[in-house]
């Protein structure tokens, strides 16, 4: 399926966030949001993922 992964197109065969975290292993510590939607990591492995999605993964900023 194609899905977009912080504003880039991407190619993806799994069908959960737990699945795209798994393969792309973002450093930690991230947020991920589906089409603008916050997804709390306990839900990572239920939140499917459908053709056109749009995720964001997100690290804090820090700073004073």
């Amino acid at each position: 399926m194609n899905i977009s992964l912080n504003g880039q197109p991407l190619e993806f065969q799994g069908q959960s966030v737990a699945e795209l975290i798994a393969a792309q292993m973002p450093p930690p510590p991230f947020a991920v949001a589906v089409n603008t939607r916050f997804v709390p990591k306990s839900q990572y492995a239920h939140q499917p993922l459908q053709e056109g999605d749009r995720l964001e993964v997100i690290a804090p900023v820090t700073g004073g």
